[in-house]
């Protein structure tokens, strides 16, 4: 009888909130691709040629990882070790493994249609497997990472196999030590080839670093109906400082940094001052202005909701690449401390000729 083979991939965690939660920051469309290395994984989707989102998901957001090549070969496998070709990509439904990780209804909103969203698995004493009225605050919250971050009290695990190619991805989910168990095996497909934008760093025009906060305030006030969102930036020493944004409107002088949204019924413009308590970072290397499909920007609201910070980058052909950090899923100390999950959205901007 031949030795089984040891999975590619086992990782697990006591509490799988905090990675349903990424998951659901770049779940804009179904199917993802889930490449897996030494490091952690990487889950990416795509829509229109035109916005990508990743996840990255870092090995020590899991409790337990551990990753075996497919490489059967032992020297082969040594030599592919020091080079970044020792990697294993999928694909997968990612309404479907978001569905499966909420299958006891404990890993925050569902992603979709029906109403098992309001449902969770019914405890000793409880009269009713529905949320109650109080839970509705709860609820709203549940899209958010910070609740999960630093909580005591007991939470569903998960386990996470994936033999290989051609093999589905396994979950076995546990709802507390004494609680109900699960086995979720989701089929797997070979991963099409994705689409890669490539933000090169030596052709940046523009990057700022700012609170979540302040980006998300800003578009959340934006009109769903605006078709177009506009990014204008101009070098620090092109603005005068003693302007206000009032006066820098009415006196014609180029802004700082301005956020310009528009449709059929009216626009909006916001402008930022050059001040470290808004923007941390800024570095712009000439005057710019591109624009973007309102409806790709709104697209990273959901992981824009669950940041902390927000690093906005635009090259000079207009590719905008919004990375957004998360909170840490677990309390390291300094020494121990690991990189933080992060999610990158990256989108083309519109042609001149598209209105």
């Amino acid at each position: 009888m031949s030795e089984q083979r040891a999975p590619v991939l086992t990782a697990s965690m006591h509490d799988l909130r905090y990675f349903s939660a990424l998951l659901r920051g770049i779940n804009f469309t179904n199917r993802a691709t889930v490449t897996v290395t030494r490091q952690g994984l990487t889950v990416k989707v795509e829509e229109a040629r035109t916005v990508t989102g990743t996840a990255f998901v870092f090995s020590d957001v899991f409790d337990e990882y551990v990753y075996h090549s497919e490489n059967s070969d032992a020297e082969g496998q040594a030599q592919s070790s020091q080079t970044e070709l020792d990697i294993i990509a999928f694909e997968v439904s990612l309404n479907t493994l978001i569905d499966c990780l909420n299958i006891f209804g404990t890993a925050g909103l569902a992603t979709s249609t029906g109403g098992s969203s309001n449902r969770r698995w019914k405890r000793p004493g409880e009269g009713s497997d529905h949320e109650s009225g109080d839970d509705h605050d709860a609820r709203a919250r549940a899209n958010r990472i910070e609740p999960f971050v630093g909580a005591s009290e007991k939470h569903t695990g998960m386990r996470m196999t994936y033999a290989g190619s051609g093999y589905p991805l396994t979950l076995l989910i546990a709802e507390d030590a004494n609680g109900p168990t699960t086995t979720c095996e989701i089929a797997t497909y070979e991963p099409e080839p994705s689409l890669d934008f490539d933000f090169d760093n030596s052709r940046m025009v523009l990057k700022i670093i700012l609170k979540s906060s302040w980006f998300r305030d800003a578009l959340s006030e934006l009109d769903p109906s605006y078709d177009k969102l506009t990014f204008i930036s101009n070098p620090p020493d092109a603005v005068d400082e003693a302007t206000t944004g009032r006066q820098r409107r009415r006196n014609g002088t180029k802004p700082i940094l301005r956020i310009k949204a528009g449709g059929n019924f009216g626009s909006t413009e916001m402008d930022y001052p050059n001040d470290r308590d808004v923007l941390e970072t800024f570095e712009c290397t000439r005057s710019i202005s591109f624009s973007y499909r309102f409806s790709h920007i709104a697209k990273a609201l959901r992981a824009l909701q669950s940041s902390t910070k927000t690093s906005l980058r635009i090259d000079d052909e207009g590719l905008l690449s919004l990375q957004f950090m998360m909170p840490s899923s677990k309390t390291r100390s300094s020494e121990g401390e690991g990189p933080q999950a992060f999610i990158d959205f990256q989108c083309l901007a519109l042609d001149d000729d598209v209105i």
